[in-house]
């Protein structure tokens, strides 16, 4: 089984200072067809205008993961973590039995685009935490986000393993998918699958299927998502 999101079909929010994405449903937009995937609930695709971003406000119970496309974002959270999250780092935090927290786009001059990512918990009310790691991208595909963490991993707190997928122009990569669900989010470049073809900001799911195998047509540039199963 698969499941097709086009980046041309995503939500869209649009103000003076953000210019937003929805690949589900989140805020104001509203798409039955179109609520998360498996665990997976949020990828918002954000562009933050030179100076401004999200004044306080608050999360809980929800694993949110930002990955920085261009730019920087500062964070600045109700637990007293506060740090500049840059090009090649992941951030995570755990908003559990309840988080307040900022977000703003420090430059004068260069936007920030990044991914927002929520990812429902496995367990309720915990204690809020905050992780952030240089990416080390080692391989096609590399572990950032795993359920215990690592040297080069931030722990999450839910059985799912994020990896960045990062393929050149002819690479082919197989990822095995049985007894599991997948969701490729991508950011750039051009990539098949199945019959598909897939450009900036499309997302494909596959579940109920023993693997998926991607072929780069260029560079590439994503995330997969390893998930809990769906409809087993």
């Amino acid at each position: 089984m698969e499941y097709v999101r086009r980046s041309e079909s995503r939500g869209n929010v649009e103000i003076d200072w953000l210019k937003s994405r929805h690949s589900f449903s989140f805020g104001h937009y509203y798409d039955p067809a179109h609520t998360g995937f498996s665990v997976l609930r949020v990828i918002n695709d954000d562009i933050v205008k030179p100076g401004y971003g999200f004044d306080t406000h608050g999360h809980r119970d929800m694993e949110i993961i930002t990955y920085i496309i261009e730019g920087e974002l500062e964070h600045k959270d109700s637990q007293g973590n506060q740090a500049i999250i840059p090009v090649g780092d992941i951030q995570r935090m755990s908003a559990g039995k309840g988080i307040l927290h900022s977000e703003f786009n420090p430059s004068d001059t260069v936007p920030t685009h990044l991914l927002q990512i929520w990812i429902m918990p496995k367990e309720q009310g915990i204690r809020p935490s905050y992780a952030q790691k240089t990416i080390a991208q080692t391989d096609k595909l590399s572990p950032i986000v795993t359920p215990e963490g690592s040297d080069t991993a931030i722990s999450i707190n839910q059985d799912v393993t994020l990896y960045k997928m990062v393929l050149e122009a002819g690479d082919e990569i197989t990822i095995p998918v049985e007894g599991r669900s997948g969701y490729l989010h991508l950011i750039k470049g051009q990539l098949s699958a199945n019959e598909h073809v897939f450009s900036d900001g499309d997302g494909y799911g596959v579940y109920q299927a023993d693997e998926v195998t991607f072929r780069a047509t260029d560079r590439i540039e994503a995330l997969w998502f390893d998930l809990p199963p769906i409809g087993q």
